[in-house]
């Protein structure tokens, strides 16, 4: 394996949760709840040099309106994601699943994640019931992540009120300005002032931040003061993956945006499957770019965040 890719962006898809979305006529963001298991994840992997898969829940993560059935589910899956990693060292690390808009339950399972489990981070979705990130009642989870450092990967969910359209799904759309709403949110109430030490990665690009940023800065929160610096800096603080977005149009945004070493490799799989995940992949391997900088997407900038990759020969 010559490139050794980092993917930050790689989901997991434990039997018994696909068979509980099921039972709950939930899907994956308009998509079928889509088949996993270790052996095809390695098989993708390898064809598209990646070593390590960070492993995900993606939406609709576990609570459904039931805070004991959300702690229950998201321990099941932090046990199983745990039990993936250490039988397959080095091919995988985990963010864990917690149970927001159960804060307590969150608190509970972020302790038992981290220092039993020892996961590489949490997943959090970017709103919960149309509560976004950086809403002061997340304050006590992220004063958490702020003493841990902790990585935090932020993932889009279903925007609340949204009426579905005949055609767009979600994933096409939507997520883009989930993910975009949430790390504003996070930069104008203050939470990512207040936590400097969490690192947060945004998929999918960060969805339409980087193409909006400018348009961002001078309209929304503290912007108006100092000319939107603060802001600014808020904003160049967030990490992005390349998921289903490393193409033509979108890199140049992305990488006129994000500050070096800031980017890191996705896939999105299998939620995006084989055939998408690696169109992308092929785009990004022709796109124009900068040894060290190919380099640090490929895998510098998650073993920046994720030392512990960084050790392997």
């Amino acid at each position: 394996m010559s490139v050794r890719r980092i993917d930050t962006h790689q989901h997991i898809v434990p039997p018994a949760y696909a068979a509980w979305l099921e039972r709950m006529g939930q899907k994956a963001g308009g998509l079928p709840i889509p088949d996993w298991n270790a052996e095809d994840a390695i098989a993708f992997m390898d064809r598209y040099q990646v070593e390590t898969g960070i492993l995900s829940v993606s939406t609709p993560g576990v609570h459904l309106g039931d805070d004991q059935e959300a702690r229950r589910m998201a321990r099941l899956l932090n046990d199983y994601c745990a039990s993936v990693v250490a039988r397959n060292p080095g091919r995988f690390g985990f963010f864990a699943t917690l149970t927001l808009p159960d804060v307590e339950g969150s608190l509970a399972e972020l302790a038992y994640a981290y220092d039993v489990l020892h996961a590489d981070g949490v997943a959090l979705l970017a709103n919960v019931d149309g509560i976004y990130l950086g809403d002061p009642r997340w304050d006590p989870l992220f004063d958490e992540l702020e003493r841990r450092q902790a990585v935090v990967f932020i993932h889009p969910s279903t925007l609340k009120g949204a009426e579905a359209i005949e055609g767009l799904p979600p994933f096409a759309a939507d997520f883009l300005l989930d993910t975009t709403r949430a790390a504003i949110r996070l930069c104008t109430p203050g939470t990512m002032q207040r936590c400097p030490n969490v690192k947060v990665i945004l998929a999918h690009a960060g969805g339409f931040l980087p193409y909006a940023a400018a348009r961002i800065v001078t309209t929304t929160g503290p912007a108006a003061q100092a000319n939107g610096i603060a802001m600014l800096a808020s904003l160049k603080r967030f990490y992005f993956d390349t998921a289903l977005s490393a193409s033509q149009f979108a890199l140049p945004s992305l990488l006129a945006f994000a500050e070096p070493g800031h980017v890191t490799f996705g896939s999105d799989w299998p939620v995006a499957p084989d055939r998408a995940a690696g169109s992308y992949v092929s785009m990004f391997e022709r796109f124009e770019l900068d040894p060290g900088a190919r380099a640090s997407i490929d895998r510098g900038a998650a073993e920046t965040l994720f030392p512990r990759f960084a050790t392997r020969s």
